[in-house]
């Protein structure tokens, strides 16, 4: 970007924001007082509020990315917000476009911001790619959520941007592959390049990437569970790093890797939906298996989808509202005495693996252990047998039991504590620390009964306190 148009920026948003605070002052309240998910600037239109924050109107944003025709000087329109100088450690994109029926990305920004601390905030930017074809639909979507959110904007925590249709590919005359109808290809299609673009876009912004729809929900300090995984997977050669079992909801990237991917998008953008290219760049970078994290951090929660605007149920069962109440799952080698099914191992019910565990003919004194590598002082273990697709596969009689004095070859612990019993296949304790003289080294599932059917433990979770 030139450093005229940087210092023009910086100028515009400070006299925005000193007319801001005497609107503010001239109402009688101040700044704290107000609720910055419903800034009103004194009833003041949404065109005006935007004018206000944006008096040049929508800047042009040169992005000089690579030498890939489609994305060579891409000049992007700042619809609202200005760039910070620094990089910041998380930035969240997403592309909103118009939908026949039903409008989320207010609810979808507010639950963002709402969903974070303070501190949290000062490290995240949201990007929205408001990427319609009618241009007055993008303006009259971009003065709403100025008018909505100008708090986050003024403070750099949310920026709105456009790419004109003049830098797109063609939509027309597209293969149709998979038979799908013309329609959907070229939805399909421009919603690979409305994601290039925004890519492209934020490939500068911070050290990691993290996508999303327009359309969700957020767990509480969604940013700070980030964080905590990306340190269990330091020093690992990731691709892709997973908060959601949905689409291309919750998916990570680092920053370093949104110029090729955004190349990626656009060279393939006809041959398949998004989510399927992301599943092919992932293996293409190497990353055989998916890694996902437990619980789910975010959540469906549009009815009507954005293509013809047909109802889309769907919704991830993992999600969990809270992230601090994410559990610690300390590292651990894990065993057992049933015969494996096929590729469903062990480690998928404990680890960030793809699926879950799913063992054949568990009979009375089947065992399913967990060794750490380093003794652990555990408060709560949660298990979850079953799953929706098999029903029937759940531990029907079982104990689970806490171990110590773990055994010279590594797979077993010499003296275990029943701590409690399985009730319609599930088990969840708290204050299990109050009950055990000193830290855990083994975590024991336990069969206590003959069943015909076979078992899936779907998830186990471990919490641990400090001094682990």
């Amino acid at each position: 970007m030139r450093c005229s148009l940087k210092r023009s920026l910086t100028a515009a948003l400070a006299a925005s924001f000193l007319l801001l605070l005497l609107l503010l002052f001239l109402q009688g309240g101040s700044w704290q007082e107000q609720d910055p998910l419903e800034v009103e600037l004194g009833g003041l239109a949404p065109a005006m509020v935007l004018q206000m924050l944006q008096p040049e109107g929508a800047q042009r944003i040169l992005r000089d990315t690579d030498d890939l025709s489609a994305l060579h000087n891409v000049s992007y329109h700042l619809l609202a917000g200005s760039l910070s100088p620094h990089k910041k450690f998380l930035a969240v994109g997403l592309a909103s476009v118009q939908r026949p029926r039903g409008y989320y990305l207010p609810a979808t920004l507010q639950s963002l911001f709402k969903q974070s601390t303070e501190e949290e905030l000062q490290e995240m930017v949201v990007v929205v790619h408001l990427a319609d074809a009618d241009p007055r639909w993008n303006m009259h979507v971009a003065a709403n959520i100025t008018h909505k959110f100008a708090h986050h904007i003024l403070l750099g925590q949310l920026l709105l941007i456009h790419t004109p249709q003049e830098f797109y590919p063609t939509l027309e005359g597209l293969k149709r592959n998979y038979n799908d109808p013309e329609e959907r290809v070229r939805f399909r299609s421009k919603q690979n390049v409305d994601y290039a673009f925004l890519l492209a876009f934020a490939a500068n912004l911070s050290s990691y990437y993290l996508m999303i729809e327009d359309d969700v929900w957020c767990a509480k300090s969604f940013l700070t569970a980030i964080r905590k995984a990306l340190a269990s997977q330091e020093g690992s050669n990731w691709a892709t790093l997973e908060f959601s079992k949905l689409g291309y909801i919750g998916k990570l990237y680092r920053s370093s890797d949104l110029p090729r991917l955004a190349r990626f998008l656009l060279l393939f953008y006809q041959e398949m939906p998004c989510d399927w290219l992301l599943v092919h760049f992932r293996l293409l970078l190497t990353q055989k298996d998916v890694i996902r994290f437990k619980p789910s951090l975010f959540q469906h929660m549009g009815l009507y989808s954005s293509f013809q605007g047909t109802i889309n149920r769907l919704e991830d069962d993992e999600f969990q509202a809270d992230a601090l109440d994410l559990p610690d799952n300390p590292p651990a080698a894990l065993f057992t005495s049933m015969s494996v099914f096929e590729n469903y191992k062990p480690l998928k019910a404990y680890g960030t693996a793809e699926g879950y565990f799913w063992g054949k003919d568990p009979a009375a004194g089947s065992v399913f252990s967990i060794i750490f590598h380093q003794p652990a002082r555990i408060t709560r273990v949660r298990v979850r047998t079953g799953s929706d697709e098999r029903q029937s596969d759940f531990l029907r009689a079982g104990v689970l039991e806490l171990g110590r004095q773990r055994q010279a070859d590594g797979r077993d612990c010499s003296a275990y504590t029943t701590v409690g019993t399985f009730e319609k296949g599930t088990f969840e304790q708290r204050g299990l620390e109050r009950g055990m003289p000193g830290p855990v080294e083994c975590v024991r599932i336990r069969v206590t009964r003959d069943q015909s059917e076979w078992l899936i433990i779907q998830s186990i979770d471990i919490w641990t306190t400090a001094g682990t």
